[in-house]
């Protein structure tokens, strides 16, 4: 990853201060000491950035977040999706896979399918976009599997109730994907090639709990969650309709790789760096 020139940083550092302390206000001094800058350089950013607006220098010479930076805020609220860096990941993980990468959020119990990518060979994927399902287990486990209390929530509820062996495999699924930061479903044995249908139908595919190298895998999909600057669950992706049985070596790096963008998004939108 690129590195920012140290006066990008420096300026960040102190943008990021002010905003971490709303309500607050800081003299020089104050801005030297915590950010450890020298007082010469401290001054010069502070001088600048209330001349362009990002700054307010109010009476008693302490600085505050200007009326420019304010009005960017807002820009940035009212138009930002999540979407807009996930885009790139998406058609990126669709070519380089042949397969259909779609970006799920979760609304109360219902998954709604608000972006895809399609390869060229999957034009006219039959989940059209827009579409909204119930949750199901084998989504479930990506939604919920670094919070228990939310996965034992969700099981008391589930409507169709699960059964004993679904939730067996539902909490295996969660653990596979605490570990490996994805989840990757096969078809079921004695299932059809139909994939994975909308409505409540029992679906025709079981999360993958072990990868073995030697091994063939009917994959149908993998999952992995986006997370938010709370680190809850913002959204999901799915990269489906991958052509023929794959080994557990080929398995493990789309299921990786699909992390890996996600991880990069999750960074981005929660400030830690880069989505790129």
């Amino acid at each position: 990853m690129s590195r920012s020139s140290p006066g990008v940083a420096r300026v960040a550092a102190i943008l990021n201060f002010i905003a971490d302390h709303p309500g607050q206000a800081f003299a020089l001094t104050d801005l030297v000491r915590a950010l450890k800058l020298s007082r010469a350089t401290c001054h010069a950013l502070l001088t600048g950035l209330v001349d362009v607006g990002y700054l307010y220098r109010t009476t008693d010479k302490t600085y505050v977040l200007g009326p420019a930076l304010a009005a960017i805020g807002r820009t940035a609220a009212d138009h930002f999706s999540p979407l807009q860096v996930a885009q790139p990941e998406m058609r990126s993980l669709a070519d380089e896979f042949d397969v259909v990468c779609g970006a799920y959020f979760l609304e109360g119990d219902i998954i709604h399918l608000r972006e895809r990518a399609a390869s060229l060979s999957h034009i006219g994927y039959p989940v059209p976009l827009g579409t909204r399902m119930p949750l199901r287990w084998i989504q479930a486990i990506t939604f919920f599997a670094r919070s228990p209390r939310e996965a034992d929530a969700w099981i008391a509820r589930a409507d169709p109730p699960l059964d004993d062996e679904n939730t067996a495999q539902f909490r295996a699924g969660l653990e596979f994907a605490r570990s490996n930061g994805f989840t990757a479903l096969v078809r079921r044995p004695g299932a059809d090639e139909a994939g994975i249908r909308s409505g409540t139908e029992d679906p025709p595919v079981v999360p993958v709990v072990t990868i073995e190298p030697g091994r063939t895998y009917p994959l149908m999909a993998v999952m992995a969650p986006i997370y938010d600057a709370r680190n809850r669950v913002m959204m999901a992706l799915v990269m489906a309709g991958f052509h023929g049985a794959m080994d557990g070596d080929a398995v493990n790096h789309a299921g990786q790789r699909l992390a890996a963008a996600c991880e990069r998004i999750s960074g981005f939108l929660s400030g830690r760096g880069e989505a790129d």
